[in-house]
């Protein structure tokens, strides 16, 4: 079962996953009324539908105001947005995502599944976040990371550093890095997921990791 962005999100948040405030909503006045209380100077409006690609589509973008959200949230309320994952078709958006603004110095790609050759729990990671994983592995398949994670062990914190190291996470957040793989792990294994992902996961200028996309 596919779920939308926010409830992944409420999934993380459960296991202690650092994830940026936000408030989904049907309607303009809801989306103005979110971003008061969010509070801020930056927010982003993001379609909340069942596939990726969403920002390449026109489905998520910045605005710098309360009235630049109700303008924003008027663009993509009620839009069909077509996406790679969606189909030449698209699909209607019903619902948008309102989010405080985030200071993103990097992005990465994060995600855990089962590995179908092993049968095995792993974790994929890559540098290049924000992007279709599938672009990715298909044109520079060296900048993405596995690693196969034992049942009896869970992700351990030999294993967080080496990946951590391998996608170019800077030393001095390792322990950042550790604490969300642990996290994306959990909600995976708790959950019975068959993918838990984070595209992007962000690295902030004062070194932080927060899961800015589920």
């Amino acid at each position: 079962m596919k779920i939308h962005e926010y409830q992944g999100k409420e999934i993380f948040r459960r296991f202690g996953m650092p994830v940026p405030r936000s408030v989904p909503v049907f309607s303009l006045d809801e989306a103005v009324e979110a971003a008061r209380q969010l509070a801020g100077s930056v927010w982003v409006v993001k379609a909340q539908i069942h596939a990726g690609g969403r920002g390449k589509g026109g489905g998520v973008k910045v605005a710098r105001s309360i009235d630049e959200v109700k303008a924003r949230a008027s663009e993509i309320l009620g839009m069909q947005l077509v996406t790679l994952q969606t189909g030449p078709g698209g699909q209607r958006v019903r619902r948008v995502l309102i989010e405080e603004g985030a200071d993103i110095q990097k992005e990465f790609y994060v995600a855990m599944l089962v590995d179908r050759a092993t049968q095995q729990v792993t974790l994929i990671a890559s540098s290049e976040g924000g992007v279709n994983i599938e672009e990715v592995a298909a044109h520079t398949p060296e900048k993405i990371h596995k690693v196969h994670i034992e049942q009896s062990l869970g992700m351990t914190d030999r294993d967080a550093d080496d990946v951590a190291a391998k996608i170019g996470i800077p030393p001095a957040s390792y322990a950042a890095a550790r604490a969300v793989f642990k996290s994306l792990y959990a909600a995976f294994w708790e959950t019975d997921a068959s993918l838990a992902e984070i595209n992007p996961l962000i690295l902030t200028g004062d070194g932080r990791l927060i899961a800015l996309d589920s």
